[in-house]
C-alpha cells in the first residue's frame, strides 16, 4: 500500500497506516468480506461477529493464523480510543475469557 492508499480492510475512521501489502480476506457472517493488510485485517477481525479470515494465495504461510491471534487480544473498534470498555461486546475477547465471560 502506498502512503495515501490504504486496504480495504482499513476503517475510514481508524488513522493507522497498513503494515503492507493485502494479504488476507477477512469475511463477516454473511460472506462479504474485504482484503487487507495484517494489521488491518486483525481490527477488522476483532470487531465482527462470527468473522473469519483466509490467507490470500501469494501471501506467506502462517498469515492468517497471525491475524487471528493478533484479533483475540484487539478490542471492536479499537479506533475509537474514548468508547467504554464495560460490556462484553465492547471488550476483545481475550479480555472477555480472563474475566469469566462466555459469549
Amino acid at each position: 500500500m502506498t502512503a495515501t492508499t490504504r486496504c480495504p480492510a482499513a476503517h475510514p475512521d481508524d488513522p493507522t497506516p497498513c503494515d503492507g501489502p493485502a494479504v488476507v480476506t477477512v469475511l463477516d457472517q454473511y460472506n462479504a468480506g474485504a482484503d487487507g493488510c495484517e494489521h488491518h485485517g486483525a481490527r477488522l477481525l476483532a470487531s465482527l461477529e462470527r468473522g473469519r479470515v483466509y490467507t490470500l494465495p501469494h501471501a506467506p504461510v502462517g498469515t492468517a493464523v497471525r491475524v487471528f491471534t493478533a484479533a483475540d487480544s484487539i478490542p471492536p473498534f479499537v479506533w475509537y480510543e474514548g468508547a467504554p470498555r464495560t460490556q462484553p461486546s465492547q471488550r476483545s475477547r481475550a479480555e472477555n475469557r480472563r474475566m469469566g465471560v462466555t459469549a
